[in-house]
């Protein structure tokens, strides 16, 4: 199943959907601050790319105003930060088949791109 976590607010998200014709292509969306991820859900994600830190954001206002850069966080740190707070997963998260493409960066999006051409 091709499925795409997003944030519904997000001008990034949005051009990114735009920008690889998600609507068109049947994609499920799943917008993560109205419907949050589930842990299977977040445990899936992170079967795919390997660790919930790979998941999380850095860059989300909260982990500055937690101090979390103070602190050495392990694997269930950041699960319990994803769930428990939507802006710490990096986003978007694409799941194109078995293939997953996690973030904004252009070279994910090229690689996400590359793969919905096949």
């Amino acid at each position: 199943m091709n499925k795409i976590y997003y944030l519904s607010t997000c001008d990034t998200c949005k051009r990114i959907i735009f920008d690889l014709e998600l609507k068109e292509k049947g994609f499920v969306f799943q917008d993560i601050k109205t419907e949050k991820s589930t842990p299977s859900q977040l445990d899936e994600m992170k079967r795919a790319v390997g660790s919930y830190e790979a998941l999380f954001s850095r860059i989300a206002r909260k982990y500055k105003e937690l101090g979390l850069s103070e602190k050495s966080l392990i694997e269930n740190d950041y699960k319990k930060f994803i769930l428990e707070e939507y802006t710490f997963l990096k986003r978007p998260v694409i799941f194109i088949g078995k293939k997953v493409f996690v973030g904004n960066s252009k070279a994910v999006i090229e690689q996400a791109k590359a793969e919905l051409g096949k």
